[in-house]
């Protein structure tokens, strides 16, 4: 067997083994929207229906006249959208000044607590969390589940905006100002603008994150005009069963919001994820 026809084959298998990953990623997707449009028959019909006759809307109808889900989506677009980037330019300035700290000791110190951050699971610090919201009547706050969301994604977004700034050359920001720039004039007008897709990347991890979060909304929101997107299609579920219909049509509708902003920041994306991964 000759080259060429080695790297046809590899070339095939590549080819294969991506169209078995993208049919296990959008399968789930797709049954979630048959679902979401099919009647209340077809919902438990056996054999399984995997198209329905007359597709409807009605699921997206109740959705937002009986569940109030708009006012959930409103919540969640709040809430998601300025955590996102009140984190974003927190993790920006501590990467930053992280990234050019010169104490290697102190330095090297700070990155081990923040990767240590990481490994405490997130329902060790629940049961702490609900006794001082509750202590503070801060229970069914958004701004005060927006302050947690900050904290909880703040660790890992100064993890990644440090990786950003460390291939940025500092002699940069030396030339920066001889030409009569100050320290905040160099990283606005030349340190920023190159980590561009790096600053995309954290407000999207920031973004996605916050807004798939369920655990802390659980705990922190009990009203229902409260209720976030994850605690609405949480509350489908009850003891009498679980409206899939509802449900589906709710995910369907909570994925438009990441789907933009993926799809706006894509590029970007990118680029920022593979520069942060490369130093100098």
């Amino acid at each position: 067997m000759n080259k060429k026809a080695k790297k046809r084959i590899g070339a095939g298998i590549r080819v294969l083994i991506l169209c078995i990953f993208l049919l296990c990623a959008t399968l789930p997707l797709f049954w979630i929207f048959i679902t979401s449009i099919k009647n209340g028959t077809e919902l438990y019909e056996l054999p399984l229906v995997y198209w329905p006759k007359e597709p409807t809307l009605d699921a997206y109808k109740r959705l937002f006249t009986y569940s109030d889900f708009g006012q959930y989506f409103k919540n969640s677009l709040s809430v998601s959208l300025s955590s996102a980037i009140v984190a974003m330019i927190l993790s920006v300035m501590s990467g930053f000044a992280l990234s050019r700290y010169r104490k290697k000791r102190v330095k090297k110190s700070l990155e081990l607590l923040l990767y240590f951050t990481q490994t405490i699971p997130s329902f060790i610090i629940m049961l702490p969390l609900f006794m001082l919201f509750s202590k503070l009547k801060l229970v069914d706050n958004l701004p005060a589940l927006a302050f947690i969301y900050v904290a909880t994604v703040i660790a890992f977004c100064t993890i990644m905006s440090r990786s950003f700034f460390d291939r940025i050359p500092v002699s940069l920001e030396e030339a920066a100002k001889i030409d009569g720039c100050n320290l905040a004039q160099s990283i606005i007008h030349v340190v920023l603008p190159l980590t561009l897709p790096g600053i995309a990347a954290i407000f999207c991890f920031a973004f996605v994150n916050i807004w798939n979060e369920l655990f802390l909304a659980v705990m922190l929101i009990n009203k229902a005009s409260k209720y976030t997107i994850p605690v609405a299609l949480n509350s489908f579920i009850s003891k009498a069963g679980v409206s899939w219909d509802l449900m589906s049509a709710g995910i369907v509708v909570s994925l438009l919001p990441t789907m933009i902003v993926f799809g706006i920041g894509q590029k970007y994306i990118v680029a920022g994820l593979t520069d942060g991964g490369v130093k100098g």
